[in-house]
């Protein structure tokens, strides 16, 4: 199942060198969560491109947020929303909420989901190794010159490298002990 509330969006994809400010964004944003969850908010991660220094983004700020059951709407949807995020896409064991402006996704999943640790584990790769660091950027650059229907399409048109990277991270993570 998955559903974009609203429908597709034609969006411009615009990438940006890192920012210094990036961190600070979230943390803003952390505390407006936690704020209106408090403790259902079992962790609050900075993930996606722009919790990675010096890697190239869109300048919009990916969390990830772990609840209980990301299922049940109820129990985090209109606390978000009084907090000022939007419901924007439904699929089976994710939710993506953002702000009024997009410049924040919230990505809200189940406490100890694959979905949780797919997201941390390739975010902690990618700090890790500059080699698929810089192969990431590469194509995310060679793919924001296309014009896209959507950011969908852009999206899915990296899930190739992402699917090789995640292998390599994958290996990583069993050498190295790495957990959530």
């Amino acid at each position: 199942m998955f559903e974009l509330i609203g429908g597709p969006e034609k969006r411009d994809i615009v990438l940006t060198g890192y920012s210094e400010s990036w961190p600070a964004m979230f943390s803003q944003e952390r505390e407006r969560i936690v704020g209106a969850l408090g403790e259902k908010a079992f962790r609050v991660d900075h993930v996606g491109s722009t919790s990675v220094p010096g890697l190239t983004a869109k300048p919009i700020i990916d969390i990830d947020l772990s609840v209980f059951d990301a299922e049940d709407e109820a129990d985090y949807v209109p606390a978000l929303e009084s907090a000022g995020y939007q419901l924007g896409v439904r699929e089976t064991g994710h939710r993506m909420m953002r702000t009024a402006d997009r410049s924040v996704h919230l990505h809200i999943c189940s406490a100890g989901s694959e979905w949780e640790r797919r997201h941390l584990l390739f975010r902690d790769w990618l700090r890790t190794d500059q080699a698929d660091r810089q192969a990431y950027a590469a194509l995310k650059l060679q793919l924001a010159q296309r014009d896209w229907p959507d950011a969908e399409a852009y999206a899915d048109a990296k899930s190739g490298l992402i699917a090789e990277i995640t292998d390599r991270a994958e290996s990583w993570a069993a050498a190295t002990s790495w957990t959530v």
